[in-house]
């Protein structure tokens, strides 16, 4: 069976789509948005997480690091990142945990053990699973294939994605998602290069294609203040979402600073600054001018999708 890489299993999930599922956050990810809250799930290889806190600088990991990747300068734990292959040598010899490896090789069957583990409160609650990440389109092979496995056990299928993939893959998976999760930030493409570092032209075409051929979406609006939560992008964003063919719900998931530590465990420069999540006025304006075209708004709590 084909393999791919993974960086977490998150069991019982309630904000990933509809009733209780397991959600699989798939690592690598084309585009680079400057307040992703999932930094471990850019890149497709595995990545060396640092907790300092948990750092005795006992200098054990030292002594098995093969590349010589790790080094203790100034009373502190450093990491040559261009170096490190994240092979894992070191998380065994660390017994204050202060290393850990983010990502992992798995097999479509391991994944599907792990998800029909979970049949029965599918059942109950109308659940399934959802594949996140990360990107899940960035491995389309290991994606399609979990699709099929899915498909042939009536697993209901969600795809959490930023639409950012060639249509031809767009309309292979569609065949098989009972639902899409779709990223929609910013409509300017200039605006959105700036904040995500690619184009979203594609990303138009293939939500419109998804509204066209009558798939069922829902779009999830991540809300930035300073970014994309003013008006010219707002009343653009409402009159693209309300000239598609179909109906879509559209959720407002506004900024959280949660994932900054992930981002300084990484060694990643994390771009939002100071930001501070949108207020509840700043948000309730947003919802009243996407309702003004017409649209069905939800405002969840988290930028997974929390009421």
């Amino acid at each position: 069976m084909t393999t791919g890489i993974i960086f977490d299993i998150k069991k019982f999930a309630i904000h990933d789509g509809p009733g209780l599922r397991t959600t699989v956050f798939f690592k690598g990810c084309p585009l680079a948005c400057w307040a992703c809250h999932n930094p471990e799930g850019k890149e497709k290889r595995k990545n060396l997480f640092v907790r300092e806190e948990r750092c005795t600088l006992c200098g054990d990991c030292l002594e098995v690091c093969e590349p010589g990747s790790i080094s203790l300068d100034g009373g502190k734990l450093q990491v040559n990142r261009s170096t490190c292959t994240s092979c894992g040598l070191c998380i065994e010899k660390c017994l204050p945990g202060a290393l850990v490896v983010a990502g992992r090789e798995v097999s479509v069957q391991e994944v599907l053990e792990e998800i029909e583990r979970d049949v029965v409160f599918y059942d109950q609650s109308g659940g399934g699973v959802t594949f996140s990440g990360g990107e899940p389109l960035s491995q389309p092979d290991f994606l399609l294939e979990l699709m099929h496995e899915c498909k042939e056990r009536d697993i209901s299928i969600v795809v959490d994605t930023s639409g950012f993939a060639q249509l031809d893959l767009i309309e292979s998976v569609a065949e098989l998602a009972d639902l899409f999760l779709f990223d929609f930030k910013l409509v300017d493409g200039k605006r959105h290069e700036d904040f995500t570092g690619s184009s979203n032209e594609g990303i138009l075409e293939n939500l419109t294609w998804l509204s066209e051929n009558g798939h069922p979406v829902v779009i999830r609006v991540p809300l930035f203040s300073g970014i994309n939560d003013d008006e010219e992008n707002i009343s653009a964003l409402g009159k693209f979402v309300a000239g598609l063919p179909k109906r879509h719900t559209v959720d407002l998931l506004p900024y959280h600073n949660t994932g900054i530590d992930k981002y300084r465990r990484l060694d990643h420069p994390y771009k939002m600054g100071d930001a501070l999540p949108p207020s509840d006025a700043e948000i309730e304006a947003v919802v009243r001018s996407l309702r003004t075209f017409g649209l069905t708004v939800l405002v969840r709590g988290d930028s997974n999708g929390t009421e």
